[in-house]
């Protein structure tokens, strides 16, 4: 008999737990005292993870730097993701070149309450659909968003929670598969926010951001 998703974490928690609570503390620290420039630094790496790698994105985040992202022109913002092998550098340049515009409002937004503040991203910033801007919202300490890429969906499915993958997410859509990830969440006992560290490191045996 298959085991349910949260019985499965429940083998890993206790190993997962120190890195899962000091990730997490991280990101309630830079949404606390980061600096705009920070801030816009961890929006920009949401847009580069978006059909790329967490892993990749992070690489992508040390090399350019939070200057990086806020100075260079946009052919040198294109150069710069080409060498660290983003696989959209063109788009994901101009997304990141467009969202400037966000600069110096970053905390303002972040203060709002997360389906406000969640809801204004997807509307305004370039790159951002409902994923990234609930990764966004999560790396900057909101607990309560749920991080739906491909390889959450995909435990979603295995463990019989929903019976398909979207092709593509509308609002109605991602708060749906929201809701009954948060129903895992709190069997599990834990906010969505860390929930989603407890799934990387069942899947990955590492916590990323």
């Amino acid at each position: 008999m298959k085991l349910s998703l949260c019985s499965e974490l429940e083998v890993i928690r206790l190993e997962a737990k120190p890195l899962v609570e000091q990730r997490f503390r991280s990101f309630v620290i830079l949404g606390s005292s980061g600096t705009e420039e920070e801030l816009f630094s961890e929006l920009s790496f949401c847009v580069l993870t978006a059909n790329w790698s967490a892993e990749k994105g992070i690489k992508a985040q040390q090399t350019l730097g939070p200057q990086g992202f806020l100075s260079l022109s946009l052919p040198c913002l294109e150069e710069e993701l080409s060498k660290v092998g983003h696989r959209y550098p063109s788009a994901r340049a101009r997304f990141i070149f467009e969202n400037r515009k966000l600069f110096g409002h970053l905390k303002d937004v972040i203060s709002l309450e997360t389906d406000q503040a969640r809801d204004f991203l997807v509307k305004e910033a370039r790159g951002i659909g409902w994923k990234e801007s609930s990764h966004f919202l999560r790396n900057v300490g909101h607990e309560d968003v749920a991080i739906l890429d491909r390889h959450v969906v995909r435990l979603m499915v295995r463990y019989n929670i929903t019976s398909e993958i979207p092709k593509s997410w509308s609002e109605k859509k991602y708060i749906f598969y929201e809701s009954l990830l948060r129903k895992q969440s709190e069997e599990f006992g834990e906010p969505l926010g860390k929930f989603d560290l407890y799934l990387w490191y069942f899947v990955k045996g590492r916590v990323d951001k």
